[in-house]
């Protein structure tokens, strides 16, 4: 790993894109797992032989993406369905998210990890620090029902995530995403200009 990784991560509908958006305006690299996992399952991506093979021709949309609403409602309603789904998809993932961090040219690497937590110790040795965005649960709820969810849909979304708690014990820093976007930016601030004096230092520089 060539540089410096900061590992972001928070519940759905937290605020992560917006902050590693701000990240990236500040000149951090950007690592996405959701991106990534979106470019396995596109059309014509390299987890969709897998996908199919385990779950049928009924998740695959006409193409040749992964059927997202369909996928979703199965991996959300059982358990072991979204671990089938989970061991095909998240070492591809992994992979990828390693060489794109090594291959980075800026001074540090915002390495976003929506389920960083429940991950275990599969990305947690790749970091140098955890940042967490967090919010209260009645903004997150409100957030991801804006997207076209009903509420049902994201409770359990929410139920099936690490807790509240837990993701802010794992996390070195925090962001307190509850209030504005320049509030926002103002801690993405104060947290890539310490950022950089970190990684200068572990670099030698």
């Amino acid at each position: 790993m060539s540089s410096f990784v900061v590992g972001l991560t928070g519940g759905i509908g937290s605020g992560k894109s917006a902050a590693a958006a701000k990240f990236r305006e500040l000149g951090a690299g950007v690592v996405d797992t959701d991106a990534i996992a979106h470019e396995l399952t596109g059309a014509r991506g390299a987890a969709m032989p897998a996908i199919r093979a385990a779950f049928g021709d009924g998740v695959v949309a006409a193409d040749g993406s992964l059927n997202r609403a369909v996928m979703r409602d199965l991996a959300f309603a059982d358990a072991a369905a979204r671990a089938r789904l989970e061991a095909i998809l998240h070492p591809m993932i992994r992979t990828e998210a390693m060489a794109r961090c090594a291959a980075a040219a800026q001074p540090y690497v915002v390495l976003v990890v929506p389920l960083l937590v429940e991950a275990g110790d599969a990305y947690r040795q790749l970091m140098a620090r955890v940042i967490a965005v967090d919010c209260p649960e009645d903004s997150q709820v409100a957030r991801v029902m804006a997207r076209g969810l009903s509420r049902e849909q994201v409770e359990r979304i929410v139920a099936a995530q690490a807790t509240r708690v837990a993701r802010l014990a794992a996390a070195d820093d925090i962001i307190d995403n509850g209030g504005d976007l320049a509030d926002l930016r103002r801690q993405v601030e104060a947290f890539h200009n310490g950022y950089l004096t970190l990684a200068a230092m572990s670099s030698g520089s």
